[in-house]
């Protein structure tokens, strides 16, 4: 379930708020005036989630290209046509 708080919570209760998004590996949801304003998570959390972000654009990415250009290689083929450019 969502931890939702309101703002004056991150001047109020910081230190149980940096618990909950460490320790319980969840993000917490802030409101303002009673409507979402903010989201704060732990960094860890935000790398995993960036880096996520990344793969999923480039797999993305790697199928636009493969529509675009369904030749397939083999891994063998791959890795003899690198180990030429390597040499």
């Amino acid at each position: 379930m969502d931890n939702i708080r309101p703002v004056l919570d991150l001047r109020n209760n910081f230190s149980e708020i940096s618990r909950i998004v460490h320790t319980e590996n969840t993000p917490v949801f802030l409101t303002k005036n009673g409507y979402g304003d903010m989201v704060v998570m732990s960094m860890e959390d935000y790398r995993d989630k960036s880096f996520r972000r990344e793969i999923d654009v480039k797999l993305i990415d790697a199928e636009i290209e493969h529509q675009r250009d369904p030749i397939t290689y083999t891994h063998e083929e791959v890795m003899s046509r690198l180990l030429r450019i390597m040499c």
